[in-house]
């Protein structure tokens, strides 16, 4: 998405360009704690519920003694007493005060879910058993709630199509909890490393940078299409793809192959991950006849034996 608002620039200006995918990136890192405090949100009005309902003049006994289980739910409390979480909100400003209706909006929908009744009825729950709930209460009710979908895009356009993704990142965080680490449990880093950080920059760079060579394979490639005619995503997500490649020979070929086919399923046309399969399939077939293929290490993974002794 950084490329293509690069592409519809009129400056030309790749600094700043550059600066707006970073600036991107951190609103999706934001994004990742605003969901993680979007569960603590639904465990708060589920809690408010419970001690409106013993301030009834005639409480029930239900009202009386309520079922727990979700607001005691141990990893939820894991995750309000965790402070990477508290220190990133805190320093984020990071709040639902302003769309408070949506956690009861979750909150009421989680009601009339199966999978709440099964949980909150079991007569016996373990750890794992709370953080499974945990897991698809973020991976299931909130991928599938419109109102929050159209609430994070009304917040910010940074986060339009970034829900699925952090679900994921949310869903690979929560499965590495575990009782033991108590407030200490691993928040998922922005960056993995430093390198990781330096390889969303470079990828960028050299997609901009290399434009013309990349146009030239595409070009080149394409004989049976009008250029012209092509999708502009579908040519961006070759140019990523083809700056990947040339620039991380670290990187083997069939995986950047693989990541950029299913990046094109998702931000392209229906029939796009075939066209790009078979157009980047061929210019890769012509990098190495040309000797542009220069890969080591990990990168000669699915290479032939005649490129190895060539690279």
């Amino acid at each position: 998405m950084a490329l293509y608002a690069f592409n519809r620039r009129e400056d030309g200006d790749l600094v700043k360009a550059e600066s707006e995918l970073v600036f991107s990136i951190a609103k999706t890192y934001d994004l990742y704690h605003y969901l993680l405090l979007l569960v603590l949100e639904i465990s708060d009005v589920a809690t408010d519920r419970i001690e409106r309902a013993l301030q009834k003049k005639m409480p029930t006994p239900q009202d009386l003694n309520p079922n727990r289980r979700f607001i005691d739910n141990p990893v939820i409390v894991q995750l309000r007493n965790n402070r990477s979480l508290n220190k990133y909100l805190n320093g984020k400003k990071l709040s639902w005060v302003n769309f408070a209706h949506i956690p009861r909006i979750l909150f009421n929908n989680m009601l009339s879910w199966d999978e709440f009744g099964e949980y909150m009825n079991q007569e016996e729950m373990n750890y794992q058993g709370h953080k499974k709930f945990v897991i698809n209460l973020v991976s299931k009710l909130f991928s599938a709630s419109e109102d929050l979908v159209n609430s994070l895009e009304e917040q910010s356009i940074y986060w339009n199509d970034d829900l699925e993704y952090v679900l994921l990142m949310i869903e690979k965080t929560l499965k590495k909890f575990r009782a033991a680490s108590g407030e200490q449990a691993e928040l998922m880093p922005l960056y993995k490393n430093r390198e990781d950080e330096e390889f969303v920059k470079l990828l960028f760079r050299k997609a901009v940078l290399n434009y013309r060579q990349s146009s030239e394979l595409i070009d080149n490639n394409t004989t049976n299409w009008e250029v012209d005619r092509i999708a502009l995503m579908d040519t961006l997500v070759m140019q990523l793809a083809i700056a990947e490649v040339l620039e991380f020979p670290e990187i083997p070929v069939k995986v950047t192959l693989n990541e950029y086919i299913e990046i094109a399923k998702y931000y392209c046309t229906p029939k796009s991950s075939t066209f790009v399969n078979g157009i980047l399939d061929n210019i890769f077939r012509e990098m190495r006849e040309k000797g542009l293929l220069k890969k080591y290490g990990r990168g000669l993974i699915g290479e032939s034996t005649d490129s190895k002794l060539n690279n």
